[in-house]
């Protein structure tokens, strides 16, 4: 491998191979055609989800970029039954709070043509549940790393994240109960980790439907300088 220094720090040859630009834009609107394709789902097929494939889509958020390459993120992998019970009732708590008195009803207008409400029966059906920490600082032999970026950081892993589950034929849901302090008791996470993201992951079931929204035009989300 061709390897170099630079300031005395070991950097290695970055490589890519060269697209056309006829294959640029094939490529990238072959992958937009599959993203648009991406929905929220929140009926899940139970039927199991090879383990493999759960870690090869966290090694792909692994990829992400993060501030000075810290990687300030912990990605809790859970299949146990009665730890997702857990998880559930807790959210559901949570988020019956949040729609009898939290919530105000403008909020709960916009929500009413996604059909949602406070409980949460997919934190149990889904096969899996990856709940995404963020680390405020980092630990090495009992000293504090800082971390920089942590919230945007961890913010494109989880893109990269939800990317990755479409690409591999699986649906999700993204999850944000608030507050959502009952996850790190329930996972047992040190105090520099806190809750950022839960995602339940799985095959959708065989009959499921989707609100019928539509995103934004193109025109709509550029602006060209």
């Amino acid at each position: 491998m061709d390897k170099k220094l630079i300031e005395g720090f070991e950097h290695v040859r970055y490589e890519r191979p060269q697209l056309s630009p006829e294959e640029m834009i094939e490529r990238s609107e072959q992958f937009y055609q599959d993203m648009d394709q991406r929905r929220t789902v929140r009926e899940f097929d139970t039927r199991p989800v090879p383990p493999e494939v759960l870690e090869n889509i966290i090694l792909t958020a692994s990829t992400a970029p993060s501030g000075a390459h810290k990687q300030p993120w912990t990605f809790c992998l859970i299949s146990d039954l009665s730890i997702k019970k857990k998880i559930r009732n807790a959210a559901e708590e949570e988020e019956k709070t949040s729609y009898s008195s939290r919530m105000p009803d403008n909020w709960k207008a916009d929500l009413k043509p996604l059909g949602t409400t406070w409980e949460k029966p997919f934190l149990e059906e889904a096969p899996y549940l990856i709940v995404v920490f963020k680390q405020s600082y980092g630990m090495e032999n009992g000293e504090k790393i800082q971390h920089y970026y942590v919230n945007e950081s961890v913010g494109i892993a989880c893109g990269f994240l939800i990317a990755a589950i479409h690409q591999a034929g699986l649906a999700a849901v993204t999850h944000t109960p608030s507050p959502m302090n009952f996850l790190s008791e329930i996972l047992e996470r040190p105090f520099n980790e806190k809750p950022y993201l839960l995602i339940p992951v799985g095959y959708p079931k065989a009959e499921t439907y989707v609100p019928d929204i539509h995103r934004k035009s193109l025109e709509e989300v550029i602006k060209k300088f």
